[in-house]
Parts: C-alpha cells; sequence; structure tokens
C-alpha cells in the first residue's frame, strides 16, 4: 500500500503546530504533503479533487477544529469522526427537518451514502485511539436555538464543522483511507470567543495528529 500521508486543514492556524515541525524535518523519513483547502464544502472538495488528480495517497488526515453539541464533552477533546452528512442541504416543513433524502430527491443508499450518511469505515480508523463520533457538515455556523433542536433531534451528532462531509464524500467515492480528527474548540450557539478554547483544542489536535502520523 502507498506510504504517502496527505494532511489536510482547512486553514494552515489549525495545524501550525505540526507544519513547524514538518517545515524542521521532524518527519523527513515519511512521505507527507499537505493541503490547505480554504474554508467550507466547496472549496474543500475542489482543493482535495484536484490535488489526487496529482498524487493519490495512502492515507488523508483531515485535522482542524469544531463545535460541538454535546456539553458533556470537555473544550479541547479530540474526537475521530465515524459518520458525517450535510446536515443543512434540507428544509423546514412543518416544523419538521427534511434532508433531501427524506424528500426522495436523492436515495440514501446511493453510494457512497448509507443510510443518508457518509460512513468511515476504514480498518486504520478502528486502531485509533479516540472516542468516535458522528457528525455533521454546515454552509452556514449554526448560531440559532431552533437549529441546533432540529439538528440534534434529527441526527443526533457531537460535532459539526464546514468540511468534514467534502473529505468523507471525496475519500469514499475515491476508494482512500482516510481519518478526521476534529478538536473540541466551542459549544454549538456560544458565540462569545471568550468561552471558546482555541489554545487548548489546536495543541491537543496537532499532539494527536503527529502522534497518528508517527505510529502509521
Amino acid at each position: 500500500m502507498e506510504k504517502n500521508i496527505l494532511v489536510v486543514a482547512a486553514t494552515a492556524i489549525e495545524i501550525a503546530p505540526f507544519l513547524a515541525e514538518f517545515r524542521n524535518g521532524q518527519f523527513a523519513k515519511t512521505d507527507i504533503d499537505v493541503l490547505i483547502t480554504g474554508i467550507g464544502l466547496t472549496a474543500t472538495t475542489y482543493s482535495l479533487t484536484k490535488h489526487l488528480r496529482i498524487k493519490k495517497p495512502g492515507l488523508i488526515i483531515q485535522a482542524g477544529v469544531g463545535g460541538c453539541f454535546d456539553k458533556t464533552i470537555a473544550l479541547g477533546k479530540v474526537l475521530a469522526i465515524k459518520m458525517e452528512t450535510i446536515a443543512d442541504q434540507s428544509v423546514i416543513e412543518l416544523n419538521k427537518l427534511k434532508t433531501l433524502f427524506d424528500l426522495k430527491l436523492v436515495p440514501q443508499n446511493q453510494f457512497p451514502f448509507k443510510r443518508g450518511w457518509l460512513v468511515n469505515n476504514c480498518s486504520i480508523l478502528k486502531k485509533v485511539k479516540l472516542k468516535k463520533v458522528n457528525a455533521i457538515s454546515v454552509n452556514e455556523i449554526t448560531t440559532s436555538a431552533e437549529k441546533v433542536k432540529f439538528y440534534r433531534k434529527y441526527f443526533n451528532p457531537a460535532v459539526e464543522s464546514m468540511e468534514g462531509a467534502a473529505l468523507h464524500y471525496v475519500c469514499l467515492k475515491e476508494k482512500i483511507p482516510f481519518i478526521q480528527l476534529r478538536s473540541v474548540s466551542n459549544y454549538i450557539a456560544e458565540r462569545n470567543k471568550k468561552n471558546w478554547n482555541m489554545k487548548d483544542s489546536i495543541e491537543n489536535l496537532n499532539k494527536t495528529l503527529i502522534t497518528i502520523i508517527n505510529n502509521y
């Protein structure tokens, strides 16, 4: 199997500690490429697909911070994402959220979806010693209590990001093993950034990322 690792992040700041070690030659014995995709599902899908035309890695690791729906999960904790979907590809009708699958616009088991989810069944994910949770991706960061209620009731996710589903979709279509790492920077709908913990979430995220690379 190809031993090349592609590290993917929406922004360089999220993987800054890893990049510092990478630039200093700490991973000289490992074939690593880094891709900064930009923020959002569209940018991530485009950037990742374009990269894969040039080089197909043996493993893709997406690393980023994210918001959390579950306040029993501590800020700064690093999680591995098992299942993803795009939450706001939906409509709210009669006080009920309906997805594209509910509207019969897309079959819920049409590859790469399984019951409307993008599921990571890679064997390498099973070996990662992190809490594995489900996540949603959105084009609009969730700030309203109403949307929180709808997303919790329908998806019951732990984490929200703006790029995760793009990773799952592209990797499943291209049959490339992948891991999505998310470190909890804030709780969903908490817009007071004084209550966020970016410092620990980025530090812990990068420690985990480096450990996974060293053990690959």
